[in-house]
């Protein structure tokens, strides 16, 4: 029987996708479940797995071409069975069972592009490690070798990166130059972030805020909370909940521009900008308000794993009301983040420094962070947005104000 593997229905907003790298070839025996290939839209990227068990007769799409919701990629056919023909070995290049199966598993888990790199630099796949979804082995991963190989003996270890970033291309010369194409989530993003500043009004506001308490009580409870809960007591939980309690004080926030109209939203949705191997991305924490703590904690983990893994859909990433980004993670002092439509604004973490600060006549030592609110001034008054703010920078100072909803 002849079973067609279709496009999976897009999300509404979703118009069209691309395809990426084929998991399998023609004439290759697939297991239902496998997956066939990934599906980049302008959010995320879906799997297209295999719906029976048998060989893959016929694929229809390419690698790079777009496609349509419900569109035929391949078929399978349920009753032919894969021929599969031993490699020729010869006496002057014996090769072991065992070796042979080595490097069939680690070709299998290559995708074409970085096998045909592979090939092209004569390198040993077995000595590559991948870092793609179940192991594969990227074009990426093939580059980050080569430059590994090439470096001195004698340099030092480069220190671990704190997001997955795509190693420069492999690229020769004097005057060296490569063009390559962006993803559609790149695009996507670009576009977004240019209507953002044409079409908004945006201004930032600043403040300092003293993370002591909020260290101290983390570091009296963490052990205790992880324990209970089952999740790490970090940071962000304490942000959102504080921006929560400030986004009821001063709804304006939380609002949007309709036309001529503003929405105001009695919900909060508070999307929390997590990074991916594919760029930085915005997933959705549903009704933070009715969220405890560790709830949170649970939510933000899960979010971010599913972000590592490529596994968030269309649902996690669709509205919000509001926005924290952490820009401090990858070591910034100070920004200005650009809010994400239709949301009319967006708060700004950064890195805590030990800073000198004057408390009751005296100079001290203290967790200083710095905090920015971006806002759409079209609806958002100045005075709006730096109480809204002070507030933040109140309840975190002063935790129990959050825990008792002042």
């Amino acid at each position: 029987m002849l079973v067609e593997i279709k496009v999976p229905i897009l999300a509404e907003s979703v118009t069209d996708a691309s395809l990426l790298d084929w998991q399998k070839q023609e004439g290759e025996l697939v297991t239902r479940g496998d997956n066939l290939i990934d599906l980049e839209t302008d959010k995320v990227t879906l799997e297209v797995t295999a719906t029976e068990t048998g060989v893959l007769k016929q694929i229809l799409k390419q690698t790079g071409d777009t496609v349509l919701s419900e569109e035929v990629l391949a078929i399978i056919d349920t009753e032919a069975s894969a021929g599969v023909s031993a490699p020729a070995t010869t006496a002057q290049e014996p090769v072991t069972e065992a070796a042979q199966s080595s490097s069939d598993d680690a070709d299998a888990k290559a995708n074409p592009s970085a096998r045909k790199m592979i090939e092209d630099n004569k390198l040993d796949i077995t000595a590559i490690t991948g870092t793609g979804k179940q192991g594969r082995i990227t074009k990426s991963d093939v580059i980050a070798h080569m430059e590994a190989a090439s470096a001195p003996a004698a340099a030092s270890p480069a220190p671990a990166a704190a997001k997955p970033t795509a190693p420069a291309p492999a690229i020769t010369g004097e005057r060296p130059e490569e063009r390559v194409a962006m993803t559609r989530l790149r695009k996507r993003a670009s576009q977004r972030l240019l209507e953002a500043q044409q079409d908004n009004a945006i201004l930032t506001t600043f403040n300092e805020v003293n993370m002591k308490p909020i260290m101290d009580l983390r570091a009296k409870h963490k052990e205790a909370f992880e324990k209970k809960h089952g999740v790490r007591l970090g940071f962000m939980s304490f942000f959102t909940k504080a921006a929560v309690e400030s986004l009821k004080q001063f709804p304006i926030m939380n609002s949007s521009v309709d036309g001529d109209d503003i929405l105001y939203r009695g919900y909060f949705d508070i999307g929390i900008a997590v990074s991916s191997p594919r760029g930085l991305v915005v997933p959705i924490i549903r009704d933070a308000d009715l969220q405890s703590i560790a709830e949170i904690e649970a939510s933000i983990a899960g979010l971010g794993q599913k972000a590592r893994d490529g596994k968030l859909d269309i649902d996690d990433l669709t509205g919000g009301t509001f926005t924290i980004t952490n820009g401090g993670t990858f070591g910034s002092m100070l920004s200005t983040p650009i809010i994400n439509p239709p949301q009319s604004a967006i708060l700004g973490m950064h890195n805590i420094v030990q800073r000198p600060v004057a408390e009751n006549g005296e100079v001290v030592i203290r967790p200083i962070m710095y905090l920015a609110v971006s806002y759409d001034h079209r609806i958002i008054d100045g005075s709006d947005a730096v109480r809204f703010l002070v507030s933040i920078k109140n309840q975190l100072e002063d935790p129990a104000r959050m825990l008792l909803g002042l």
